[in-house]
């Protein structure tokens, strides 16, 4: 039977290393569109099935990991594109690197998806394929490797039964679970001898969904508390710091009166050290009189009283700073600092990379408002990035806080996906520990989400210059996913365990059959 010409360039086309090269740098950023701004949150379902079956068609072990690393770092690209401008050609090498880690990844597919597959490399495949993908999550996780920005079960943060899922195993169950159906999907079209397990492996995610859906507790509501949030927007030029200072503090005095309980600035919102700024630091005290409420700032300054720039949440109330203060602990990579600068120091020469590195905080911490109108509310402050590791959070909540806020600025990269990536992080926390958030910037999108998660009041956009009061449910109760952790990511650590113990045995039986021959 002679082919088709169409089919016969088709099979060129993937017999060729080229493009073979470019299509997995394609196939690894689709499921970036799943993520904010697009937001086509069901496409994460199926976006690693073109990925996935074009490495398992890989003809040699090389080629599936080059395969993997390369769609790897198609994903890190276009889930962190909009850092382009500020690290220009760099963020190409940073990609190359991270990418790597979906080599062994790249490795696991092949292994258990090429060729044709029976039931029983299936069966095997829907728990080894899930967990090697939360394995490189985890590791890429690290704060020095650049944080868990883009986790793929982040891209559910708007679909509620995948927020039930996060309260009880975190963002790791959602994305194995994600990563799971795909496998399936994959295993389904690629592996007739098997495509009832195919089948029984999306079913069996559906009904961990479902059974999570109906049967996990919920949080339970115990009254509200009014936050206001001050978004000053883009102030930029010579006098930009104060000037964004004078337009928090004009945004501020409009909410006399309105009985709020506490007032959340943005990142950076106060550029000098109060410790320095007696005259900043009486106007703040002024400010908090006027509304009748305490005021989070974030000071972004070299300190006073210890060396170094250090970015810090400061309560301030009626009298002054109250003596709460939390410094940021998790820094930026190449934003706030430079990791082995003498290594990498050249990073600042082609774009806007630290001069000079931040310094850390060593201690998360828990602020507790006075007790005004019966409120002795406990916050849990968390600045910018921070947001992103789901273990802060948990840990915030863990300690006893009310109520979660994160401080953000995002204004390098206002015309990007950024904010809106950010922003949806709170409804992610907020399931996740069953205690709100308040995501407050200074440009960007600020937003606040109730304990299961769903969007509370009205979001403020990039192009906004307000000051907006929230009614925000408090919750009582401690979620699963508090209360036992990382269950999810230490199951996938074991299974890729198991996994690796039975290839060595099966390695180790097949060299012993080959000496006896």
């Amino acid at each position: 039977m002679t082919m088709r010409p169409s089919t016969e360039r088709h099979g060129r086309l993937l017999a060729s290393p080229w493009w073979r090269a470019g299509l997995a740098v394609l196939a690894g950023a689709l499921p970036a569109l799943a993520f904010p701004a697009p937001s086509l949150w069901w496409l994460a379902w199926v976006a690693l099935v073109p990925w996935m079956l074009l490495v398992r068609s890989a003809l040699t072990a090389r080629r599936a990991a080059l395969e993997g690393w390369l769609g790897g770092a198609g994903f890190l690209l276009a889930v962190h594109h909009w850092l382009l401008p500020s690290l220009h050609v760099f963020i190409l090498v940073l990609a190359a690197l991270l990418g790597l880690l979906w080599a062994p990844w790249g490795l696991l597919v092949r292994r258990l998806l090429g060729g044709v597959p029976g039931p029983g490399r299936v069966a095997a495949a829907l728990l080894v394929v899930p967990a090697g993908w939360i394995g490189v999550e985890l590791v890429r996780s690290w704060e020095y490797l650049g944080g868990p920005w883009g986790l793929l079960g982040a891209s559910q943060w708007q679909v509620a039964p995948a927020l039930r899922v996060a309260s009880v195993g975190g963002v790791w169950l959602v994305g194995f679970l994600v990563v799971g159906v795909n496998t399936a999907l994959v295993a389904l079209v690629s592996a007739p001898r098997a495509r009832t397990v195919a089948v029984a492996g999306a079913l069996v995610c559906a009904a961990v969904v479902a059974v999570v859906w109906g049967w996990a507790p919920v949080p339970e509501l115990a009254g509200t508390v009014r936050v206001a949030v001050v978004q000053p927007g883009v102030v930029d030029g010579v006098g930009s710091v104060q000037r964004r200072f004078d337009r928090e503090e004009e945004l501020t005095r409009e909410l006399a009166g309105q009985r709020v309980d506490l007032v959340v600035w943005g990142e950076s919102s106060v550029g000098q050290d109060l410790g320095n700024r007696p005259d900043l630091r009486d106007r703040l005290a002024a400010l908090s009189r006027s509304v009748g409420a305490d005021l989070l700032v974030n000071v972004d300054a070299r300190r006073s009283d210890r060396p170094g720039i250090f970015k810090s949440s400061v309560l301030v109330g009626p009298e002054g700073p109250t003596g709460d203060r939390y410094d940021k602990m998790r820094l930026v990579p190449f934003g706030e600092y430079i990791p082995a600068r003498s290594l990498l120091g050249w990073a600042t020469s082609v774009g806007k990379a630290a001069g000079e590195d931040r310094r850390r905080g060593s201690a998360q911490v828990v602020m507790r408002l006075p007790d005004t109108r019966g409120r002795g509310l406990l916050v849990g402050p968390l600045v910018c990035f921070e947001s992103a590791f789901p273990d802060m959070s948990r840990q915030l909540a863990g300690d006893g806080a009310q109520l979660l806020v994160a401080q953000s600025a995002t204004s390098t990269f206002q015309h990007s996906w950024a904010p809106a990536q950010h922003a949806s992080l709170a409804a992610l926390r907020a399931a996740e520990t069953w205690r709100p958030m308040v995501h407050a910037t200074l440009t960007g999108v600020s937003t606040v989400a109730d304990p299961r998660g769903r969007i509370v009041g009205e979001r403020l956009g990039t192009d906004r210059s307000a000051a907006a009061v929230y009614d925000v449910p408090l919750a009582r109760g401690t979620s699963p996913y508090v209360r036992t952790g990382d269950w999810a990511v230490y199951g996938s650590l074991t299974v890729l365990a198991l996994y690796g113990v039975v290839e060595l045995l099966v390695w180790l039986v097949g060299k012993a059959a080959r000496a006896s021959r």
